[in-house]
């Protein structure tokens, strides 16, 4: 029997041109850098999925407003598929900290994003907003 897709979601927060990113420290895709967030409970708005997964990765806290990303990340081994979805997010507390599954948070320069190793989504994810912007 194939899984179902799982849902996930994550929070987009920028701040003084630059977003907060983690690196994964769990697999899947362990190492590689994207926006904090994770697997829905279920139960769970997926917006409260993203303002939870922000704080137990990054110790910030959120205030999460539109979605401004949906896509899938496909594992190319078959062994997984996530269907996510990123809101806008703003920081309105708590203090920058790695935990959780994150190996490292920081905030990172927009313009130095694209050169991490990232995430197929996060490519995306940094795609879609070069191509918002003014």
């Amino acid at each position: 029997m194939t899984p179902a897709p799982l849902p996930a979601a994550g929070a987009v927060v920028v701040r003084d041109g630059a977003i907060l990113l983690v690196r994964r420290g769990a697999e899947p895709l362990a190492g590689a850098w994207t926006v904090p967030g994770g697997r829905q409970r279920f139960g769970e708005p997926l917006a409260e999925t993203a303002r939870r997964e922000t704080l137990e990765e990054t110790g910030i806290e959120v205030a999460v407003g539109e979605p401004c990303w949906v896509g899938d990340v496909i594992d190319p081994g078959g062994e997984w598929h996530m269907t996510i979805v990123d809101f806008h997010a703003a920081a309105v507390g708590g203090t920058l900290a790695a935990g959780d599954d994150a190996a490292e948070a920081r905030w990172v320069p927009l313009d130095e994003a694209a050169a991490l190793v990232t995430t197929d989504g996060m490519r995306q994810l940094l795609a879609a907003l070069a191509a918002k912007s003014p």
